[in-house]
């Protein structure tokens, strides 16, 4: 009767782990890269589209209203999207374009338009902009690249001051007020502050190869304690 109990509670053991060890696996698969077609079209006329999730409810009121704001002032539409990620062989500039031309795929739709996004996975940040001579393109580029950018290298995943500080800088150009400029980072080592595309997949498959060797290592010896018994039963 003893070993017959102690049986049936080495099977249930066996079967939580198993459960357990594939909810391991679920929750460190990598998340799905977004696609244009994954973002919903803009509601506003400007506005946020958190799609990573990255930021608070109060950022997102914030910018909401300073980007209405321009639109009524200005005509300007400026539209602020986080993706968590993008397919392997994208580009966030290729993404962004493609994004652009998708929301607003007639000439008529597409005047006084800016598109950023931000793929929080790797910190990169692409810019599409129709907004003509009120945000040439240089400062547009320095949106991007550097405002956008700078709370990021720093460390902490600052998002949320990174998206205001964007449409700040944006707000302002595209009022026709001075370009504040992009923020002073000193002493950031740009290079090492955020991981590449093939960085990240290579952390990817050094987890699934320490996840394959648990399960390799862990079910057999279960598996032979239930079918086989304990040393000396």
């Amino acid at each position: 009767m003893f070993q017959s109990s102690l049986g049936m509670v080495l099977r249930r053991g066996a079967i939580a782990l198993c459960c357990a060890i594939l909810s391991l696996t679920l929750w460190i698969a990598p998340s799905h890269a977004t696609t244009v077609y994954d973002l919903p079209s803009p509601v506003e006329s400007s506005g946020v589209i958190d799609s990573a999730d990255v930021l608070s409810r109060l950022s997102v009121g914030k910018l909401n209203k300073a980007l209405q704001a321009l639109t009524e002032s200005t005509g300007q539409q400026v539209h602020l999207v986080t993706i968590e990620r993008l397919e392997y062989d994208d580009t966030i500039a290729a993404f962004t374009d493609r994004l652009f031309e998708r929301w607003f795929p007639t000439p008529d739709t597409q005047a006084n338009q800016t598109v950023v996004v931000l793929a929080t996975l790797t910190n990169q940040g692409g810019i599409h902009t129709t907004a003509g001579e009120a945000l040439p393109a240089e400062i547009a580029t320095s949106i991007a690249e550097d405002t956008l950018l700078a709370p990021l290298r720093q460390g902490g995943g600052k998002y949320n001051k990174a998206l205001i500080d964007a449409g700040d800088r944006l707000v302002a150009v595209l009022s026709g007020q001075p370009d504040p400029g992009a923020p002073e980072v000193g002493g950031v080592d740009v290079e090492a502050t955020f991981a590449s595309a093939e960085e990240t997949d290579d952390r990817n498959a050094t987890v699934w190869v320490v996840v394959l060797l648990i399960v390799a290592t862990v079910v057999p010896m279960v598996t032979y304690f239930v079918y086989v018994g304990l040393p000396g039963r």
